[in-house]
């Protein structure tokens, strides 16, 4: 058994892919009771975590929310159109260069 969640001091239970297959529903309930992840690996290497609901770490989504302070105006311009490359009328730029 290896660390697969990058914390270095947890296991957990591998399985091949073929024998997953094999035994997939009673995988699914052993991880369902017993609430430890199961690796799924194919050639050695993890392609799959079986993990409870509620369980998984990684999931990183609404992880600040509530966190932030919006400070300003944040829809408004932050500076002057003529600061802005793209704002420029290229006919104007042109002529401008001639001069």
């Amino acid at each position: 058994m290896i660390c697969y969640c990058k914390c270095g001091s947890c296991t957990m239970e591998e399985i091949a892919i073929s024998k997953f297959k094999a035994t997939c529903l009673a995988v699914l309930e052993r991880v369902r009771k017993t609430g430890k992840p199961v690796v799924v690996t194919r050639f050695g290497q993890p392609i799959a975590q079986i993990s409870p609901p509620g369980v998984a770490k990684n999931i990183k989504l609404g992880g600040g929310a509530g966190t932030m302070v919006i400070l300003g105006d944040i829809v408004g311009p932050i500076g002057e159109e003529s600061d802005w490359e793209a704002a420029q009328d290229p006919e104007t730029e042109e002529a401008k260069k001639t001069e």
